[in-house]
């Protein structure tokens, strides 16, 4: 369960505080690590006060030593067992080599009683190493995808910039991770507040989860109108624990029956219909990149299970998943 600090704010609503863990592995990524911290206190300074406590955590010691010649000075040890609601391991250098029992076994800990788990940069090969990302679609930086495609060929691997399914995200790093934070932040305070903290660093466009892989997102979802992108953006941090209209509009901050409105009128279909539909593409993804079991496919594109997973899959696509993937494999 999630730990929360209520504090109240300047219009007297409730406002959950989220504890988030860092942990930066000696040799993190600079670049990495800033990206993902500093749109969490920026969230905290627009809204003027603590929507996020961030807690440096380290494996050993005080402080923790970057790629470059930066210090990140912890806040606690791994021993410390901190209560957090999300953790976020960043890493750099060669993250495969990586063998240190004590911390990965923690972070296998980590995963039964922290709510949500995530990798930055050469943070999710890290994850792979402690076994806590099996049927799980993932991200890496690309620098790391060869190897750990190699490591753990089973993997559900994305070439994105970022990716959310269920409780584990992970994200590719560089910049990627503003990114990844504003989809937190939007899930959280709505995504208009999300904007506010993206141009506060002057970064006006926010990337969807799988931007660099495609074009822009107006050419390649075909329309300008903000509701409609920030619902796509939505949906696509919520494969495979799907939302309801009602959640997705909420998100978006008008009605159901506004939004599919807006869906039908720019994109000539239903919003639960263009939804659907993003998951079938995801799951013909997986067939194509992976050898998960079609069980395991349907768990995470959203589906109860296989036989309802694989009636779908056929009634969109014109074949069944396991047709897809013997005309893809021979």
């Amino acid at each position: 369960m999630a730990l929360y600090i209520i504090k109240m704010d300047s219009i007297g609503t409730m406002t959950p505080v989220k504890r988030i863990g860092i942990l930066p592995l000696p040799g993190f990524a600079i670049m990495s690590y800033a990206s993902t911290v500093e749109p969490l206190r920026i969230a905290n300074l627009l809204a003027r006060q603590t929507l996020y406590e961030i807690i440096n955590i380290t494996t050993q010691g005080r402080i923790v030593p970057s790629s470059g010649s930066a210090f990140i000075e912890a806040d606690a040890q791994i021993e410390d067992q901190p209560a957090l609601d999300l953790l976020l391991v960043i890493a750099g250098d060669n993250p495969a080599a990586f063998a240190d029992t004590h911390v990965l076994n923690w972070i296998s800990r980590m995963a039964r009683s922290c709510p949500m788990l995530g990798g930055v940069s050469g943070g999710p090969v890290i994850l792979v190493k402690a076994g806590v990302m099996a049927g799980r679609r993932m991200t890496v930086h690309w620098e790391y995808a060869e190897t750990l495609a190699e490591i753990s060929p089973d993997l559900a691997l994305e070439q994105t910039l970022f990716v959310v399914d269920c409780n584990r995200v992970t994200c590719a790093g560089g910049t990627a991770p503003m990114d990844m934070m504003y989809a937190l932040i939007g899930q959280d305070h709505g995504t208009r507040f999300a904007q506010l903290v993206s141009d506060w660093f002057l970064h006006t466009d926010i990337r969807p989860s799988g931007g660099h892989q495609r074009g822009g997102m107006v050419d390649r979802i075909g329309t300008t109108n903000a509701t409609v992108l920030d619902a796509v953006k939505v949906m696509e941090i919520h494969i495979a624990d799907p939302l309801t209209l009602l959640q997705i509009a909420s998100v978006t901050g008008v009605s159901g029956r506004q939004l599919n409105r807006l869906f039908s009128d720019k994109l000539g279909q239903s919003t639960m219909g263009y939804y659907r539909v993003m998951r079938l593409e995801k799951a013909k993804n997986l067939l194509r990149r992976s050898s998960l079991p079609l069980t395991e496919i349907a768990l995470a594109t959203g589906f109860d299970n296989s036989s309802h997973f694989s009636t779908t899959y056929r009634k969109h696509f014109g074949e069944a998943p396991s047709k897809s993937r013997e005309r893809i494999y021979g």
